[in-house]
Formats: C-alpha cells, structure tokens, sequence
C-alpha cells in the first residue's frame, strides 16, 4: 500500500545517500577516477534501466574537451569521463542531465593549495558534485520514476603536478570551441565542467541540465556550511530547484547571474579566463559555467560549504535528495 510504498522510497534513498558519503569519504588513492569508472560500471551492469557510457582520453580528445583534459593532464591516472542513462519504461516526456564535478583530488595544480587553511588535506571531498550525482542515479534507477530520461554525467580526474601539468598562463579551447586562459591552476572545476555541459547540451533535446560542484571557497564564506548557493538561467527552473529542495530537507539560496560582472571574466587574449576578482568568486564562477550553455535551461549548484560536515569529519550526502526531487517533480507532471 502508500506506506510500503513512502518507506521503499525512503530506504532507497538513503541507500544513494550512503554511496554519495562512501565515495566523498573515501581517500584520494582509493576513490581514483579508474576505480570510481569500474564501481559505477558493476553497479550498471546489475541494473536492467542504467545504462554505462565510458569517454577514455582518447574519446575526449576526439570530441576536443581541451578544458577538461588540460586538469587531467598532470596526474598519473588517466581521466574517465562517464555518462550513464536512466531509461524509464514507456515513453519519455522529458529528459534531464545531472552532471557533476568529479575531481577526486586537487591539489591545485601548479597554484598549490599551501598554508594553513588551504585544506589540501580535505580534498578528497572535491568530487561532492559526482558523489551527489552519482547517488541520485542509484535511488532514481531504483523507484524508476516514469517519462523522464536522465543523464548522470561526470568528467573525472585528478588536479596533480607533475611535468605535464598545464600551467598558469596556459591557453586551452574547450570542446566548444571557447579560448580560456589558465588565470589560477585551482580553479580547475570549472573548466572540467565547461566541457561537460557542452558534452550535455549536445546529448540533444534536453530540457534541463543542472550542474553540482565544490566550485568556490567564496561559496563556504557567503552561505556558510548549510545553505548551497544557485545560479538558473531560467525563474521556472530556479523555483523547481528551489521546492525540490525544500521538500528535500536541503537547504538552498538562489543567487544571481549579473550580466554586468561577466566582464570579470573575459581575458585579454583569451575568450574567457578561469579566474574573476576576488569580490563575487561565486558569481563570476556561476557566469563562466553559463558561458558554456547556449539554450538549454540550466542551473548551477554550489556546494562547497554543504559537501562535508567538518564537525564530526564526514560526508553529509547533500544534494540526493534535491536532485531526486527534481526528476521526481519532473516525473509527475
């Protein structure tokens, strides 16, 4: 009946939850971008509605994800880029991309996180948006929600330094064609994402893709370590997201996209560069992602003050229930 039904939902969920805090928690030389490819693999491969895509390096290059690879470049293991599809029975109405910064560490590149506070040690959390993701895809490939198509989407790697490492000042062209220049090594998120997005653009008619990232130390000192900051380029979305997550427990707050900041991240040689001013690093962060959305309707989740619960040192899930929310509202209408 509705109450077995209520309580199936919610173990499934917190059945995603504990995989999204197994794989933030997880130390860096154990959750390494192979070995988070094989995990998800096993677990398409038990299901019959979840679908496992791999893009090895050679793949991105031939879809000339120069942004995503430069990151990856320095570090000894090599990028996995993953895309797996939930496929409900019967028709689709609407189809969605998750999509997922999956840094399984960063060091910050060559701009090395030093000195106290720089929390280098902590950064085996900076795949909290692929955690998030990737929870989100075991509850929803478990209470099969009806007419949506989602895609969960991760451009994995790790930010190491090493004689290939890209380097400040680099100038690298993202799948789309867009010239960044390397500003900072450390803020290598963004640029993983830039190419994921156009890779979730181009999955074609899709009609909401939303991107979760540990993207901005600016984020942690404006909302603190229990509200998420977001960015939508469209009011409908921005208030789905906004119930979705109320309804979720989630705490969210939207914030703008300033058509007059994106200056800040325009370079002289460069189309863009990977780096605003100090003043609003959440929002020039947000306006950079945008850039690499042309029609879509999309939204931006911010979740690095959300991602890691520093007083009893362990991951907290957020963003499952937000996201299954959303596909779940989606689902119904």
């Amino acid at each position: 009946g509705a109450a077995e039904a209520v309580i199936s939902r919610g173990v499934a969920v917190a059945s995603g939850m504990v995989l999204t805090k197994q794989l933030i928690a997880a130390p860096a030389n154990v959750c390494t971008p192979p070995a988070v490819a094989d995990l998800l693999k096993s677990m398409c491969d038990e299901s019959d509605c979840l679908e496992f895509k791999l893009l090895e390096k050679e793949d991105c290059e031939a879809l000339k994800m120069g942004s995503y690879l430069a990151v990856a470049q320095g570090s000894g293991f090599p990028p996995k880029f993953v895309d797996i599809t939930y496929r409900p029975k019967g028709e689709v109405r609407k189809k969605v991309a998750l999509v997922g910064k999956g840094l399984t560490f960063d060091s910050g590149g060559y701009n090395i996180k030093a000195g106290p506070g720089s929390l280098i040690e902590m950064m085996k959390f900076d795949m909290g948006g692929m955690g998030a993701v990737m929870g989100a895809m075991k509850v929803i490939g478990e209470i099969r929600p009806e007419g949506v198509e989602v895609h969960f989407i991760s451009a994995m790697c790790e930010n190491m330094v090493n004689e290939n490492a890209f380097r400040p000042g680099d100038i690298i062209t993202a799948s789309n064609g867009t010239t960044i220049e390397v500003g900072n090594t450390d803020a290598e998120g963004r640029l993983t994402l830039a190419d994921a997005l156009v890779y979730a653009e181009n999955l074609g008619d899709v009609d909401y893709i939303i991107d979760m990232a540990t993207l901005t130390g600016a984020m942690i000192i404006g909302l603190g370590n229990d509200y998420a900051g977001f960015w939508s380029n469209d009011e409908e979305m921005a208030k789905m997201i906004s119930e979705s997550a109320k309804k979720g427990g989630e705490k969210i707050w939207q914030l703008p996209l300033p058509a007059e900041m994106l200056e800040l991240t325009k370079s002289k040689i460069a189309d863009l560069k990977n780096v605003g001013a100090r003043a609003g690093g959440s929002i020039t962060a947000a306006l950079f992602l945008q850039e690499f959305v042309k029609k879509t309707r999309w939204a931006h989740i911010d979740i690095a003050g959300t991602a890691w619960n520093f007083g009893n040192s362990s991951a907290t899930g957020y963003g499952v229930r937000t996201f299954v929310e959303f596909v779940d509202k989606l689902s119904k209408q």
